[in-house]
């Protein structure tokens, strides 16, 4: 996926710039990358929402167009947003080569029905992203998780994602992706009886425990009958 956005000049740098533009509906924001000096600029946020809002979501191509000079394609690197509303603060845009390859973080889509879950598990998720490798033009949109033949106590790991050509998983390969398991509230109910039983067989073996210490041992009842008489 590839968009165009335009970019302008900023004019100056420091907060209080920064404060202005965004006053506006501008987000600040940083042109760099291999041979270029890094370019202060400033972009709609509007346009950057909607380029985020593409099927590629982070990893959309953009083809910034600065202002009075030439377009470059990047990607949008180190975006800051506020703490409490969300708001873009900054952006900066790392310019790529067509012909170069990248390394991205692509989210992982889970996709089919588990049986595992029809039985009553759930599915746990362990990471919703793996980094990979490959050129601007090969990133995937999404990496699908097939959990059709998953089962209770199942893992799904890197290496059973099925990869697309011309892309190199970084992340490693036995790194776990989900797993169908048996939901903690079942987990609680099961050792709950199991947790009684044992309770119960202990107290069986303290009472014969204290029955055994309380009753004389054989021929000492007989023994201190004599000495008595």
């Amino acid at each position: 996926m590839e968009v165009t956005i335009q970019a302008e000049a900023r004019p100056g740098t420091g907060k209080g710039v920064a404060r202005k533009l965004r006053a506006v509906g501008k987000v600040p924001a940083v042109l760099y990358g291999r041979g270029l000096d890094p370019v202060a600029v400033a972009v709609d946020r509007m346009s950057l929402i909607r380029a985020f809002k593409t099927d590629a979501g982070r990893n959309v191509l953009i083809d910034l167009e600065v202002e009075g000079g030439e377009t470059h394609l990047t990607l949008a690197r180190e975006l800051q947003k506020d703490p409490v509303r969300g708001t873009i603060l900054h952006v900066d845009f790392l310019k790529i080569a067509r012909d170069v390859e990248i390394e991205v973080d692509v989210p992982v889509h889970v996709v089919g029905e588990s049986p595992g879950v029809k039985e009553g598990g759930v599915i746990e998720h362990h990471t919703w992203s793996v980094r990979l490798a490959c050129l601007p033009g090969n990133v995937p949109e999404r990496l699908d998780a097939d959990i059709s033949k998953m089962v209770i106590g199942d893992m799904l790991r890197v290496s059973d994602l099925e990869i697309p050509e011309g892309v190199t998983i970084l992340t490693p390969a036995d790194e776990a992706i989900l797993g169908v398991i048996v939901p903690q509230i079942l987990k609680v109910e099961e050792e709950a009886p199991a947790a009684e039983a044992v309770e119960g067989v202990e107290g069986e073996v303290a009472e014969g425990e204290e029955g055994a210490a309380a009753a004389p041992a054989e021929g000492e009842e007989d023994k201190k009958e004599e000495e008595e008489g």
